[in-house]
């Protein structure tokens, strides 16, 4: 069979990737691209600016929000074992959520609320759409609004990167959620990242299992993903992660900081960590039917638009966020019927199968915005320019 990606393009694909390789930008990065049978990998830089640990292709990176397609995942094999249902409320589960109240204004005081009109389903956090999360306008506005303010006071990390050292227990974190309205009305609109945290509790509730044990039984084992997990006990393996900072970088969480040891919170919007193979071998399964871990159907309802016109029409994360895009359950689906999703802390993690290609790349400089870095944008490029055309 003749292969795919040509010479000439991986050439220009490690070229792309190498020049933003420097201490004071990526200090190191891992990029896989696939094709067929044919995967070619780059390690290039050094874990942290000390220069002191190579790149490999097991090195670690916290893949942030690239989690999120891995819990979506994990939702779906426990509504195929019947554990959950789709569509059904999740009073009995997740009482906390029971019968929530609702802000009349998103920016407005939390005593100030109505009614929900219908109950929290399985489909509603898979989706976003159940009610709370970040949105473009809290993010534009001149001082935080109450509801950001006391999600921040209770440790809950909903609308913004994980936080494995302050996050409370699953069952303090959703009490505390509970305790607090929604932002919008159950099914009304997409709103990002909270949808996520939810189902991880919820998953531990209807297997009776943490999260962690749902993932490694569900997805991680039969997979053979060995090392992703909620932390790591080999740190020289973790990539320091480095926030920019005008012409430096500034370290976030070291080597031993946050995921250095079990958290007491175990995020399934941006909690874990992983290595390049691992995540190659998640991608292989949802582009090839998803067995061991998925029914073909269940894979279908992954990678298809899963909103409602009305539910896009208050926007996502930036005013142009659904031009070319949409939300699948836990993912992004693009326009041309690609899938995946971005971790702010440097990840990015893609799936193609109009073009059969594979594209993930990791780096251990978290985003600046909301828009794909450029490093991500160029390996990306490149990797189709690697395609070998008939």
């Amino acid at each position: 069979m003749p292969e795919k990606l040509t010479a000439t393009g991986l050439a220009g694909l490690h070229a792309a990737a190498a020049r933003h390789v420097a201490p004071n930008r990526v200090p190191g990065l891992v990029a896989l691209v696939a094709s067929g049978e044919q995967v070619h990998v780059e390690t290039l830089g050094t874990l942290s600016v000390d220069g002191r640990h190579p790149v490999r292709r097991d090195s670690l990176f916290r893949i942030a929000s690239v989690t999120k397609p891995v819990t979506g995942a994990a939702t779906l094999a426990l509504i195929e074992e019947g554990l959950i249902g789709l569509h059904e409320p999740l009073d009995d589960l997740l009482p906390e959520l029971a019968r929530p109240r609702v802000l009349r204004r998103m920016d407005g005081p939390l005593t100030d609320t109505v009614p929900a009109a219908r109950p929290i389903t399985t489909r509603d956090l898979l989706t976003f759409t159940f009610g709370f999360g970040a949105v473009t306008e809290m993010f534009m506005a001149e001082s935080a609004w109450p509801i950001q303010v006391a999600a921040e006071e209770l440790d809950l990390a909903a609308f913004g990167p994980p936080d494995p050292a302050h996050q409370p227990d699953p069952d303090t974190w959703l009490a505390r959620l509970g305790s607090l309205p929604l932002l919008a009305q159950p099914g009304e609109r997409w709103m990002y990242n909270t949808g996520a945290c939810v189902l991880g509790v919820l998953l531990s509730r209807a297997a009776g299992q943490s999260f962690g044990e749902v993932l490694r039984t569900r997805v991680f084992e039969p997979l053979d993903m060995s090392d992703t997990a909620f932390w790591t006990s080999h740190p020289s393996r973790l990539a320091t992660a480095y926030q920019p900072a005008q012409a430096e970088l500034v370290v976030v969480d070291p080597p031993d900081g946050a995921w250095g040891r079990p958290p007491a919170f175990e995020d399934g919007a941006g909690g874990l960590v992983s290595t390049v193979g691992d995540l190659y071998a998640f991608a292989r399964m949802l582009l090839c039917g998803g067995a061991p871990v998925l029914a073909p159907e269940s894979v279908a309802a992954m990678t298809v638009d899963q909103l409602t016109p009305e539910q896009k029409a208050h926007g996502g994360l930036g005013f142009n966020f659904f031009d070319h895009q949409s939300w699948s359950y836990c993912q992004a689906i693009q326009d041309t019927g690609a899938f995946g999703w971005d971790g702010g802390f440097g990840t990015s993690w893609l799936v193609d199968p109009a073009a059969d290609l594979i594209v993930i790349v990791l780096t251990q400089r978290l985003f600046e915005s909301a828009e794909l870095p450029l490093v991500h944008r160029d390996i990306r490029a490149a990797a189709y320019a690697a395609l070998a055309t008939s």
